[in-house]
This record gives structure tokens, sequence and C-alpha cells, in this order.
């Protein structure tokens, strides 16, 4: 590891594992996103997003979201 310290420009060995830490959460990061992308895809029929549709959408939304509180 020493080797990798010093090539890398690292100063500590701990610089180093923090940095392999982070590309290790940006990797799983990444291949967790382009996993629901291709859930996303796979999903079925694609619909149009209209501003109709989000008008809809917002609307069905406030009125779950108001149902849930109003029980609570």
């Amino acid at each position: 590891m020493e080797h990798q310290v010093t090539e890398g420009g690292y100063s500590t060995p701990s610089e180093y594992l923090r940095e392999l830490l982070r590309q290790d959460q940006t990797r799983r990061a990444e291949l967790k996103l382009e996993s629901l992308l291709l859930e996303g895809l796979n999903s079925g029929l694609a619909i149009e997003l209209t501003p109709k549709y989000w008008e809809k959408k917002r609307r069905q939304l406030t009125e779950r979201y108001a149902r849930k509180t109003t029980k609570s």
C-alpha cells in the first residue's frame, strides 16, 4: 500500500483508503442508478409527460397526502 500512497500523491495511507472508499461509494451509486434506470425502461409502455399529466399527478399526490395526514 505504501507504493500506492506515494505513487498516487497521497500524504498518508488513511488518505489513500478514504479515496478508495469514496470511489467505491460512487461506483455503487452509479450501479444503483443504472439498475433503477433499466428497471424504469423495462417497466412497461412509455407515457407522454405533458403539463396536463404533471397537473393530474400533483393533484393525486396532494390528495393522497391530505388523506394520510388527516388519518394521523
